[in-house]
């Protein structure tokens, strides 16, 4: 699938990091070092503008290695962002860990991941049909 893409950064576009890899990194767009203090969260840019087809979303997902090695992650989990969208993609990360974390320029901050979705019509009824969950909730199938 082709995609549109404005690259003002000066990174390479996002890409796969194996032949298998279902998500591309996002990298910083910066001047200069930022440093995110424990608890801080800020809008990492990117420099990166996209356009999807209607019927696809991009997801903005947090990268492992930075939430186990330092506490770093993503907010809003995964972020969706908009075929119709065609602003710079951002990267709202916050730093759970109990040191500062300086994102450097480049840095690969999170994974986006392009996926496709369905838009639903809603059917209103009285009755659900029945299945074996039933109404169980969180825990309700087991810890094994």
């Amino acid at each position: 699938m082709k995609v549109k893409i404005i690259n003002d950064s000066k990174n390479p576009c996002p890409s796969y990091s194996t032949p298998y890899s279902a998500g591309m990194d996002l990298r910083a767009n910066l001047e200069e070092p930022l440093v995110l203090r424990p608890l801080e969260r800020r809008l990492i840019p990117t420099g990166i503008r996209i356009e999807l087809p209607e019927g696809y979303e991009c997801q903005v997902r947090p990268r492992s290695g930075l939430a186990v090695k330092y506490g770093v992650t993503v907010l809003n989990t995964p972020g969706t962002v908009d075929s119709d969208y065609r602003g710079e993609l951002k990267v709202l990360m916050i730093n759970l860990g109990s040191e500062p974390f300086t994102v450097a320029p480049g840095e690969r901050l999170a994974q986006m991941v392009v996926a496709r979705h369905e838009h639903v019509e809603w059917e209103q009824v009285e009755v659900l049909d029945e299945s074996e969950r039933g109404e169980g909730g969180f825990g309700s199938t087991g810890v094994k």
